[in-house]
């Protein structure tokens, strides 16, 4: 004989009539379970956006400041996500403070005064239309070189 077992709404009359709160009774909601589990679900989604908050970092500091090396950073940040390699996000981070120097810039402002000292022109200064041919300018420069000679040794 089989003996069938009814969940009721009564507590067993062994049970402490003392429940705690959390306890719930049969065909209703459970609230405790419905509270952590917005927790739980609000506390992935903070632990996330913490974690790619700090992740980005160096990106948005890079960013900010203007620095040369920003496409640099941007890469090893993004290596370092992907590949969970946290060397490559804290290079970008020792990047992302460290000014590297403009080296290019003066080297071509050296270049463009040799070539205006020796009188050749550059690309940026030949006219458009190449039909006329533009006048050389060595006997100015010469002259120049005379002058300051001259003024050298009065």
């Amino acid at each position: 004989m089989r003996r069938r077992f009814h969940l009721t709404a009564s507590p067993n009359p062994i049970a402490t009539h003392n429940l705690p709160f959390f306890i719930t009774p049969p065909g209703e909601t459970d609230v405790l379970y419905n509270i952590t589990l917005v927790f739980v679900i609000g506390a992935i989604v903070m632990t996330g956006v913490i974690f790619l908050t700090i992740h980005s970092l160096p990106e948005r500091m890079a960013h900010k400041s203007r620095k040369i090396q920003m496409d640099l950073i941007a890469v090893l940040c993004l290596l370092a996500l992907l590949l969970h390699l946290h060397v490559l996000w804290l290079a970008a981070l020792i990047l992302a403070f460290i000014d590297i120097p403009d080296f290019l810039t003066p080297v071509n402002r050296i270049a463009s005064s040799v070539e205006a000292m020796a009188g050749q022109e550059t690309a940026d200064s030949l006219p458009a239309d190449h039909s006329e041919p533009v006048p050389s300018k060595p006997l100015a420069v010469e002259q120049s070189r005379q002058d300051r000679k001259g003024t050298a040794h009065a």
